[in-house]
């Protein structure tokens, strides 16, 4: 199993001024502690559950180009970009620039989208829910065809959609992932967007507090869509998304490197390739030591079920 981390708060103690050293230090750091993968939010202003609107809030995918220039061998993706915020064909050059200047580690995250207030607030069009998922299919069409044209403007095919049309999906140069960085598409609706997983994407997102049961649930929702579509189910990779901040003694509303361990394994005995987690101390470079020491190397020796 492998461990992924999430960046959702960007509200740190050195304030704006250090946040770019801030967080080019722990890009670095949770490379260095074995994290598979890095994720940022994509959003424009803070969400609830996480903090105040006002709260600090990078974009999305200057941060991932950022972060890709001072690592190596991590992954880089965001959790998950909202198909209403930029043109699909833009959209997909800004993935693919990320792939090719990180020497192919883009993940190409997507969903509906959700968030009215920051749409409202930045003059983007929020669209009703029926319609973003069209726009989403869309857009995972879009993503699909761009990733597979040859390169060359005489070859660049249309497309023409109820939502987008693109005279020549031109996208040079290509992303060095073949045959295209891993789209993982978020969320939990089990008629359109597990559909949408088994039938364009590599990978889903589930989050962990829905429970063993729901998640089993979820997962057999999921595996139904491929059986459906012809997809083997084994060809998607499952991730969970959870907070954890751990503490060797498990004071303060932590949890121990045991508790941490354990929790990844029962993700694993339901079949989740990769945990994703965000923590609260995520500025204290001594936060990642145990991750490094004690629970990454335990997880990854987790065998996953059905793999």
């Amino acid at each position: 199993m492998r461990v992924g981390l999430q960046v959702p708060n960007f509200t740190w103690p050195n304030g704006p001024t250090k946040l770019g050293s801030d967080f080019a230090a722990i890009a670095r750091n949770a490379e260095a502690a074995g994290f598979y993968s890095l994720w940022v939010m994509d959003h424009f202003f803070q969400i609830r559950n996480v903090g105040p609107a006002d709260a600090d809030m990078l974009e999305g995918y200057s941060a991932l180009n950022f972060a890709a220039g001072v690592t190596n061998t991590i992954k880089l993706g965001t959790m998950v970009t909202g198909v209403t915020y930029r043109y699909p064909g833009l959209l997909i050059k800004e993935v693919t620039t990320l792939d090719v200047l990180s020497g192919g580690r883009a993940y190409f995250g997507i969903g509906a989208a959700w968030n009215e207030q920051e749409h409202m607030g930045l003059g983007v069009p929020f669209p009703p829910l029926k319609e973003r998922f069209e726009r989403l299919e869309e857009t995972l069409q879009i993503a699909q065809q761009m990733w597979q044209d040859a390169g060359k403007l005489d070859q660049a095919k249309a497309f023409a959609g109820k939502h987008y049309q693109l005279a020549q999906t031109l996208n040079v140069p290509q992303a060095l992932q073949r045959p295209h960085p891993p789209i993982l598409i978020g969320g939990t609706g089990e008629q359109k967007t597990l559909r949408f997983v088994a039938q364009y994407g590599d990978a889903c997102n589930l989050f962990a507090r829905l429970g063993v049961d729901e998640l089993t649930h979820k997962l057999a929702v999921l595996k139904g869509h491929c059986d459906a579509l012809g997809r083997p189910y084994t060809d998607i990779e499952k991730t969970s998304l959870d907070s954890m901040t751990v503490a060797r003694d498990g004071r303060e509303g932590t949890v121990t490197p045991q508790q941490a361990i354990d929790s990844f394994g029962a993700l694993a005995d339901l079949g989740f390739d990769t945990g994703i987690i965000s923590m609260r101390n995520v500025t204290d470079p001594d936060a990642f030591a145990v991750w490094s020491q004690e629970i990454i190397p335990a997880v990854t020796k987790l065998a996953v079920a059905g793999r």
